[in-house]
């Protein structure tokens, strides 16, 4: 899947104030659109992830999946302000031919979304047969899906919220603590904040899975007193982050995240969920305690006629991305149950 490029020459003005001269977007896409222009499947991708979505959500997107290539034409673009190939902190400003490094604007999801809707109309695509995203991803598609209540027939937000929450946004924030105790944090140079956010994703993971989860994959065989399984994993999962990613763009999408709630000038959450028209299946990770379960009920309750779902997984919240089997099979029989009167894509 080759990764393309979308230019936006223009100024973009930022929910929160302030604008980038212009910016890109990276993204993918598979299949061919059909003739009717009926089965576009969008992907939102979450906190850390890239528009390659068979990559991380292996079992849906490859040949034969669900969405295939044989069957669905899919878009799914990386979001502003992450480091796998859209615009974002260590991007050049054309103002100063440098890279921006702290000066990179707060963004919102908001911005992030109207930057895919004008990917979307760049891609002459009028309509979304279906949206889904997990966590980060999940709150876009929502986003979107109030933004634009007449683009999409059906949507599909995964272990995600109408708002993010306190807790949420307490964690965001001690990994962003961690990321500031790092000394090299305030220098403008690329590798600035590392060691720091090497400590936050290991911080993170803490969220990202589950008491159960742990016991079962890192309890130790003896009766070590140092040097122990759970303690090398955190190192690891650590490590993998460093390898791949960036502290500017951790710092960035995390603070995006922090700013997500449908329901701002809007009237509030419920008001907002109201506005959704596209057929909906909102799932949940029963283990899930960064987002419980408890905010995806919230959203099926808001949208007309909403339908609710749950896998039931050790993995936590990580489970919306670990159990591809589950979560295919919940999407199978609710696109099998799509009324006669609607085409497009089904099961």
């Amino acid at each position: 899947m080759q990764v393309q490029i979308f230019e936006y020459p223009h100024p973009f003005a930022l929910e929160q104030g302030g604008q980038l001269p212009g910016f890109q977007l990276a993204y993918t896409t598979s299949g061919q659109l059909s003739a009717a222009r009926d089965n576009v499947v969008w992907v939102c991708h979450a906190l850390t992830g890239h528009a390659d979505p068979a990559s991380w959500w292996p079992g849906l997107f490859g040949p034969g999946d669900l969405f295939g290539p044989e069957r669905c034409f899919t878009v799914c673009a990386n979001m502003l302000g992450s480091c796998y190939g859209s615009t974002h902190a260590l991007s050049d400003d054309p103002g100063t031919g440098t890279p921006y490094y702290h000066r990179f604007p707060l963004l919102t999801n908001r911005d992030m979304v109207r930057a895919f809707d004008l990917l979307r109309a760049h891609l002459g695509i009028r309509h979304i047969h279906l949206a889904i995203g997990g966590s980060m991803g999940g709150q876009h598609v929502l986003e979107w899906a109030v933004m634009r209540p007449e683009l999409f027939g059906h949507l599909v937000p995964v272990a995600t919220n109408a708002q993010h929450s306190p807790w949420g946004i307490a964690w965001n924030e001690s990994q962003r603590m961690a990321i500031e105790a790092d000394a090299t944090w305030r220098e403008d140079r690329p590798d600035a904040g590392m060691e720091g956010m090497r400590a936050a994703r290991a911080m993170a993971l803490l969220s990202y899975r589950s008491y159960e989860g742990y016991a079962a994959r890192q309890q130790e065989a003896g009766e070590a007193a140092d040097g122990f399984r759970a303690s090398s994993y955190q190192r690891h999962q650590g490590e993998k982050l460093y390898r791949r990613f960036n502290a500017f763009s951790y710092w960035t999408l995390s603070k995006a995240m922090d700013s997500h709630h449908v329901g701002r000038g809007r009237g509030g959450v419920e008001a907002a969920l109201a506005q959704v028209r596209a057929r909906t299946l909102v799932i949940g990770v029963d283990s899930d305690v960064l987002f419980p379960v408890a905010e995806q009920q919230r959203i099926a309750a808001g949208i007309a006629g909403a339908e609710y779902a749950e896998i039931t997984s050790l993995y936590g919240h990580d489970g919306f991305l670990v159990e591809t089997a589950a979560l295919a099979a919940i999407l199978r029989r609710w696109l099998a149950a799509v009324p006669a009167r609607q085409t497009g894509l089904r099961a």
